[in-house]
């Protein structure tokens, strides 16, 4: 019993020390902007923090039921603070082709009802977000019509971003009127298929139009924890009706911003401003899938000179998976030293992992150490770890691949 509380309150120290969050008492006011799931988290015994500007549960149970239970059954995350975006052009190819001028991934090859994750770019090859393009199959919604899903604490910046540089051939629309929830876990097509058919249409990266109780959902089949799951936009005057419907499933439990931190490491997932920024490149972060094959050929998208010379010559730096000796968490900005002491590299993200008991991290390191099996140290209050480069996901992902529960 003491051992898991140590680990419980080293998971919720470390991730409340990489975000910088302040913690609230359990008070009616919320601490920042509330999403339209606030006073359900508070019915829940959630405990809320300012996270990107909203307020948010951090943990329900606590970190390491909620990440538990996801893995093995499923639960609900309130996501409502990342930025939901409508494009609108004349056309598709006209609006792909715009996008792509800043975006790397291969977007005018999207079809109807496909989702891509790509990268925004610097001149310099920098990312400046990550994000998923949508290619919305509806009927009703203009051809020319695309969706994008910002991280919550740089949609404000990528919104300006985007306008700047393409509003004269494209509109954009931030929909802070939408709710997005995300219901992830092995269980998850099992109880949406209970509410609706989007199970049985959709596979990974895929998305639909359907209706849960009388109300119009947007379901993607998708999530950052490694596990199946779907991402559900709703008007926010619905969001507290849809999460009661899903929770009268008792196979589905609350989790909070914890769990998801510890999942999304688990499955080797980036968090931008710690494990990618705008000075480091897609190529150094692990990313060339983010590229698409022939624009790495072809360029013409910002930063693509520098990008594809990276390519080309190769990285200096990478970033690794490393599973560490003991139980001691690795965290974020701990030193990776060579032998002599000399500092290599660094971590950007690292707690310890509940599914494999081991502590885990992401790191930069050089170029020549990122091979899987090579053993690297790294300096926790001056005192040595030693780890070993591990293959990314740590945990095997779980998503589908085919439509089905």
């Amino acid at each position: 019993l003491f051992r898991s509380f140590r680990l419980m309150r080293a998971c919720f120290v470390d991730f409340l020390k990489r975000e910088q969050m302040s913690q609230s008492s359990q008070e009616s006011k919320p601490i920042a902007k509330p999403t339209a799931l606030y006073d359900l988290h508070l019915s829940q015994g959630a405990r809320m923090v300012e996270f990107a500007g909203y307020s948010l549960p951090v943990q329900f149970k606590g970190i390491v039921a909620e990440h538990n239970h996801t893995r093995n059954h499923v639960s609900l995350f309130d996501v409502s603070h990342m930025g939901q975006v409508t494009v609108t052009g004349p056309d598709f190819l006209t609006t792909a082709r715009a996008l792509e001028t800043l975006l790397p991934g291969a977007i005018s090859t999207l079809k109807p009802g496909l989702m891509r994750y790509t990268v925004l770019l610097n001149e310099d090859g920098g990312i400046e977000d990550d994000l998923i393009v949508t290619r919305p199959g509806d009927a009703q919604l203009p051809a020319g019509t695309m969706l994008m899903v910002f991280n919550a604490a740089r949609k404000a910046h990528d919104l300006a971003l985007f306008e700047n540089a393409l509003g004269d051939k494209l509109k954009f629309e931030l929909h802070e009127d939408k709710s997005l929830l995300a219901l992830q876990g092995p269980e998850a097509g099992a109880v949406l298929a209970r509410l609706c058919d989007a199970p049985d249409k959709l596979a990974f990266m895929q998305t639909t139009i359907s209706e849960i109780d009388g109300i119009e959902c947007r379901i993607s089949r998708a999530g950052y924890t490694g596990e199946d799951g779907f991402e559900i936009s709703v008007s926010n005057e619905f969001a507290p009706k849809l999460a009661k419907k899903l929770y009268a499933d008792k196979r589905v439990e609350p989790a909070g911003l914890g769990a998801r931190d510890s999942l999304r490491l688990e499955a080797g997932l980036c968090l931008y401003g710690h494990d990618m920024n705008d000075q480091i490149d897609p190529i150094s972060a692990g990313l060339v899938f983010a590229i698409g094959k022939k624009r790495r050929e072809l360029g013409g998208f910002a930063g693509a000179d520098r990008v594809l010379e990276i390519l080309a010559e190769g990285p200096q730096m990478l970033r690794v998976g490393i599973v560490f000796e003991g139980r001691m968490p690795v965290r974020e900005g701990a030193p990776i030293v060579d032998d002599a002491g000399r500092e290599i590299g660094h971590v950007t993200s690292g707690t310890f992992a509940p599914t494999i008991k081991a502590p885990i991290a992401m790191a930069y390191v050089p170029a020549e150490l990122a091979k899987v099996g090579t053993k690297l140290t790294a300096l926790v209050r001056n005192r040595p770890v030693i780890g070993t480069v591990s293959k990314m996901p740590f945990v095997p992902a779980n998503y589908a691949r085919k439509p089905g529960v």
